[in-house]
């Protein structure tokens, strides 16, 4: 295969593997640009191993309160009708953040679904993407028999 053939800010070439039918890689390639912004626009919204989501840490906080809520019953601390009270409560908040997750995940399948639908668009237009459909698609399997 061969490699693309943009000149970076340095002056070097890159190094990366053109795409099909393209002298580019998906990084430079012109046509791809609505694609390269939209992919870079999730840039630093995902969490990696390292940093926990806010989602996970407001659960693990509920979690944490659920936890000392049942020892201050256990301990004689907290009233049980308190302890009722504040179970709703923080059940209600759980939900919130449930609900948010499953809104924040339908949004990005909605994204993802738009961005392969409109690769497919422009591969049967031949809007020659330098093959990004075929590449959004995956790898074509070899005919038999031909």
């Amino acid at each position: 295969m061969a490699l693309c053939s943009a000149i970076k800010k340095d002056g070097g070439r890159c190094r990366a593997q053109a795409m099909t039918d393209s002298a580019y890689c998906l990084n430079h390639a012109p046509d791809a640009a609505e694609l390269r912004k939209r992919r870079n626009s999730k840039g630093g919204n995902s969490g990696g191993r390292g940093r926990p989501k806010a989602a996970s840490v407001e659960l693990r906080r509920l979690q944490a309160k659920f936890e000392e809520l049942v020892k201050g019953v256990e301990d004689g601390d907290v009233l049980r009708s308190d302890a009722a009270v504040m179970g709703q409560l923080l059940n209600g908040a759980r939900a919130c953040v449930r609900d948010t997750l499953a809104a924040l995940e339908q949004e990005q399948l909605i994204e993802r679904l738009e961005t392969l639908e409109a690769g497919l668009a422009a591969r049967k237009r031949g809007s020659g993407m330098g093959g990004l459909g075929r590449r959004l698609e995956g790898p074509r399997r070899p005919q038999r028999g031909k």
